[in-house]
């Protein structure tokens, strides 16, 4: 697998007018359902986010292509779901992955909306979510809202260590910078945990009448 992460990276790097679509295939891939855990779309990604920092690639184009990528990709894995309905969990191959599947199913019963937005940056479940969305009859509206507000905060986070990386060693003038990046992506992590948090704390009262 490093082998062909190595040659892509070699390609874009000597091709960047092709850096854009490269992004938005890997991005569609790593967002569509089972597809995505055969796409090294992670290494990639990081090593874009160096090309960028290294000023080799434009970051708005990359940026642009790759969260449409994403957005389409757990487009077309919500529609799957909507599409085939229920038994699409029961057919191969997504038979063969009955604990991944298991969890997301679990994941959006609990957390509804915030499961799609989460969801993305949640490697085991990330292509798994959209399709048990579709298929649990979530409103498109929705699902869209959430599906584009992950994509445009996951990608940037997906490049920033290898932003920051090629950043910090062309120029040690750039701590501020990096500093900021750094701050930006734990504050949305952080964001995400607190989300979570107050769904529990609202789901536990309800719990508790049932259980009275």
């Amino acid at each position: 697998m490093d082998q062909y992460v190595d040659k892509i990276a070699l390609f874009i790097e000597t091709n960047q007018a092709w850096a854009g679509p490269i992004t938005f295939l890997l991005t569609l891939g790593e967002s569509m359902v089972l597809v995505g855990l055969f796409i090294p779309a992670t290494a990639l990604m990081l090593l874009t986010g160096g090309l960028i920092g290294a000023g080799t690639l434009s970051p708005w184009s990359v940026l642009a292509w790759g969260i449409a990528g994403a957005v389409v990709g757990d487009a077309l894995s919500y529609w799957l779901g909507r599409w085939a309905g229920p038994g699409v969990l029961r057919r191969w191959p997504l038979k063969q992955q009955r604990t991944g599947v298991a969890r997301a199913r679990l994941f959006f019963y609990r957390y509804g909306f915030a499961s799609v937005l989460i969801g993305r940056f949640l490697g085991p479940i990330r292509s798994t979510i959209p399709t048990v969305a579709g298929v649990m009859g979530m409103a498109h509206a929705r699902f869209q809202l959430a599906n584009v507000a992950s994509a445009v905060l996951w990608l940037p986070l997906m490049l920033a260590p290898g932003y920051v990386t090629a950043r910090s060693l062309g120029a040690a003038d750039n701590a501020q910078q990096i500093a900021m990046m750094i701050g930006a992506g734990l504050s949305v992590l952080l964001g995400c945990g607190l989300l979570i948090a107050m769904l529990r704390k609202r789901r536990m009262p309800a719990r508790q009448r049932r259980g009275n």
